[in-house]
């Protein structure tokens, strides 16, 4: 998988996740190393860094600051999917390390963007 100058949407979250449908991520790749810039719904501004498993999996690390000004972290397991319109879509188990400390899933799917 590559991942590198994607855009991605949340579909689907568990109610203790902060990430919505307005939230959308900008991803770059370097090797293995993958980062985000993230916002939109509940997030002022958030950063992902992650690096990229044998079996194209992410191992993430997570930080934002929400809307009611919390800084927030967590990290996750996004496991990939090709879509047949060859879009990525991630399937993501997640964990606050931060706040109550409670885990969650959620999907993000990529965007297609028309120039």
């Amino acid at each position: 998988m590559i991942y590198d100058n994607k855009i991605f949407r949340s579909v689907t979250n568990t109610a203790n996740g902060e990430v919505s449908g307005d939230t959308l991520f900008h991803y770059h790749q370097k090797g293995q190393i993958v980062w985000a810039e993230y916002g939109g719904g509940e997030i002022s501004k958030g950063f992902l860094i992650a690096t990229v498993q044998a079996d194209d999996s992410l191992d993430v690390r997570y930080q934002h600051v929400n809307a009611a000004g919390e800084l927030m972290t967590g990290r996750c397991q996004s496991t990939p999917e090709q879509l047949p319109d060859g879009r990525i879509r991630l399937y993501e188990r997640w964990q606050w390390t931060s706040g109550d400390e409670s885990s969650g899933e959620s999907i993000v799917e990529e965007v297609i963007t028309s120039i």
